[in-house]
């Protein structure tokens, strides 16, 4: 029987069921059958939404690079985020993997009037009367190792809360962090693979 669920991962939180010394794991907020893995990860220090399966099908389906699978980020980053980077994070930016240069593929990233409703970090970014930030909205298809965190540092403005916000169709809007909801195959289908 296949199961399909997502979870809002919590920050600090490993993207694994597994223990890896004191860190918290999914353990700690899913009970799900033995054989739901992950799909793709979300790193420790982010937060969002995390697709659960033992659908390895559907695994290959979201994860092959073919598929270019959107996925939209809020990210809350350091300083006041300009134009023209908003423009280069669009066209793809040169990024090191394993030391190796390497150009993102072009994304759609966006400027955010306000701070979005998200449930409250814990522990909270750290307030500095005296460094602004700006938060901006990025979906990219393609899922490299701290992609993210490394497109906005290299453009000059760090990262300091990242937050998986959409998977497909599914929104995390009126989520809690920690809370994991359930589907059946039809609905994941439907939410993940048809487009808007």
């Amino acid at each position: 029987m296949f199961y399909y669920f997502i979870l809002y991962k919590p920050f600090e939180v490993l993207s694994q069921f597994s223990r890896d010394g004191d860190k918290r794991t999914l353990q700690d907020y899913c009970k799900v059958p033995k054989d739901v893995y992950p799909v793709g990860r979300l790193d420790y220090d982010s937060e969002g939404l995390l697709f659960l399966t033992n659908d390895k099908a559907m695994n290959v389906a979201l994860l092959h690079p073919s598929k270019a699978h959107a996925r939209t980020y809020l990210v809350q980053v350091e300083g006041l985020i300009t134009t023209a980077a908003l423009q280069q994070l669009e066209a793809g930016v040169e990024i090191a993997l394993d030391g190796i240069a390497y150009k993102t593929r072009p994304a759609k990233a966006s400027l955010l009037k306000e701070e979005p409703a998200l449930p409250e970090r814990i522990p909270p970014i750290r307030f500095r009367k005296n460094s602004p930030t700006s938060w901006i909205e990025l979906t990219l298809t393609e899922g490299k190792n701290r992609q993210v965190r490394r497109m906005t540092a290299k453009l000059g403005f760090p990262t300091l809360r990242l937050v998986r916000y959409q998977i497909g169709k599914i929104r995390m809007d009126g989520w809690n962090s920690g809370e994991l909801r359930s589907y059946s195959k039809k609905e994941i289908e439907s939410l993940l693979f048809t487009q808007s």
